[in-house]
């Protein structure tokens, strides 16, 4: 690997593709990275990717690594953490073979990854994946004790100005393919005009897309200030005890914000929101449901989903996915069929009309004078 270019740097990947441009190179420490973030990066598309730690640790076969190789990004891996204090934004570096150098100085040695490597460690962690499978459950099993006032009325839910009662809503979570899912029920949403409620990153999503939230809730982590300056109520996930990290950033806009004080993830607390408040059908996108998902975004269980999905399950309907369902398209034969049903009605009425049949003779003798048959 021979790359030269200016770095970014952030310990948090999703903040740091905020400032990220095309063609620097983004410094990163982010283990066992997650196809989401992966797909964050792609869509920037630095020079090469560093990660201070390593991009694939072998617990779970977590894809983000290999979806980088195949945008054709380069990855160095597992430089250690020392590169965050030896580096400062914006300075021009150079990457040679496996080491990182700044103005002539030896920062960082690390591993480049390929696609050979990386498949390697994906099936070594699919062997692993049972183990894992093990304590994940068993941590779902005592997170759900600890977490079950979520549901069992022991979470006070906060006043909201949004209407839900007797309405359809979507939920929209910034996950995997989840802008191709948005656009596999446009049609759905042009018809039902659901409430719409963004989960954190996934409001940017929808105005991406030409739809505005009604409402954003999480931990204001992810989403941009354009997107919660767009006139949505805004709902600040905070902790059990209600401290709210995100709540300062809020204000520093000059926005309100209701605080929903509970455990779990912020798409829990939205579902919750929604059931509580009366909604008549949630119908979800992007969410996270399953033990890769979970282990992506860093839990080592899934108590408070577990028990939230128990309790909407309902009325819950979940889109995750719904773009590999169908892909639609004119086929020849529809094509056909569509132009023979348009002509029927016309071959009736020139068979019921005397003079229509008369300019039919005419146009047919017309005809076979200048083929000359």
């Amino acid at each position: 690997m021979q790359i030269k270019g200016k770095v970014r740097l952030d310990r948090r990947t999703k903040r740091l593709v905020g400032r990220l441009c095309g063609g620097e190179i983004a410094v990163i420490h982010h283990q066992d990275l997650d196809e989401v973030a992966a797909e964050s990066l792609i869509a920037i598309n630095p020079r090469a990717v560093i990660n201070a730690s390593q991009s694939i640790s072998g617990r779970y076969p977590n894809p983000g690594p290999a979806s980088l190789l195949r945008a054709g990004i380069p990855i160095l891996d597992d430089v250690g953490e020392e590169v965050f204090q030896k580096l400062t934004e914006g300075q021009l570096v150079e990457v040679r073979g496996q080491e990182i150098f700044c103005e002539e100085k030896f920062i960082a040695r690390g591993t480049e990854l390929d696609e050979e490597s990386v498949a390697k460690k994906m099936a070594q962690a699919r062997a692993s994946l049972s183990q894992e499978l093990d304590k994940f459950v068993q941590n779902t099993l005592e997170y759900a004790k600890r977490e079950k006032d979520l549901i069992i009325g022991g979470v006070p839910i906060p006043a909201v100005a949004t209407e839900f009662r007797d309405r359809q809503v979507l939920m929209v979570v910034r996950g995997q393919h989840y802008k191709e899912d948005l656009l596999a029920i446009r049609s759905y949403i042009n018809e039902m005009q659901p409430v719409i409620v963004a989960v954190d990153g996934g409001a940017d999503g929808l105005l991406e897309l030409g739809y505005r939230p009604d409402m954003i809730v999480g931990d204001m982590d992810s989403v941009s200030d354009k997107a919660l300056t767009c006139g949505a109520e805004i709902v600040v996930h905070a902790y059990p005890d209600g401290r709210a990290p995100g709540l300062p950033r809020v204000e520093e806009l000059g926005l309100d914000a209701k605080i929903f004080a509970a455990s779990g993830t912020s798409e829990d607390i939205a579902m919750l929101l929604a059931y509580e408040k009366g909604a008549s059908l949630i119908v979800a996108v992007g969410t996270h449901s399953n033990m890769i998902d979970f282990l992506e975004k860093g839990r080592p269980g899934m108590g408070s989903t577990f028990l939230v999905r128990l309790k909407v399950g309902s009325i819950l309907v979940d889109a995750k996915g719904v773009n590999r369902l169908y892909r639609g398209g004119m086929r020849a034969k529809y094509f056909f069929q569509l132009t023979a049903a348009a002509l029927l009605p016309f071959l009736l009425v020139v068979g019921l009309s005397e003079p229509l049949r008369q300019f039919g003779r005419l146009l047919w003798m017309k005809f076979r004078i200048i083929i000359g048959f």
